[in-house]
């Protein structure tokens, strides 16, 4: 099991930013994928964003691409999600993944934290 912790979520108006954050004790971080997903009630869990374990190609939603930033720091088992320009659509609980691997091609995430929320008001 890998623990994940979000932060950053809240409260915030269209057209502003936030920075989520996700951290880990665990030691295999470096050498795993990292995504962020987000759910609304009633809806399914839905793809944002992800990452391999070196920063290389990342991959977005196109509902958030050009917006929406994945970045991760291995030497503090962090990775980020800046989100600017944000919209009332964009409110959700988000959730940070971690893959069993160091790529995320053509597998689902493996281990979740317990999210973060974030709305966006109009």
């Amino acid at each position: 099991q890998v623990q994940l912790v979000e932060s950053g979520g809240g409260l915030v108006q269209a057209g502003g930013s936030l920075r989520l954050s996700c951290t880990t004790p665990e030691r295999t971080f470096s050498s795993r994928a990292m995504g962020w997903f987000r759910q609304t009630p009633g809806k399914e869990r839905e793809f944002v964003a992800a990452t391999p374990w070196n920063s290389g190609r990342t991959f977005y939603a196109g509902s958030v691409e050009g917006r929406f930033t994945i970045s991760r720091d291995n030497s503090r088992n962090t990775v980020y999600l800046q989100m600017n320009s944000l919209k009332p659509e964009d409110t959700a609980n988000y959730y940070c993944a971690a893959y069993a691997t160091g790529n995320y091609y053509a597998q689902p995430a493996a281990f979740w934290g317990q999210g973060t929320q974030v709305t966006v008001s109009a």
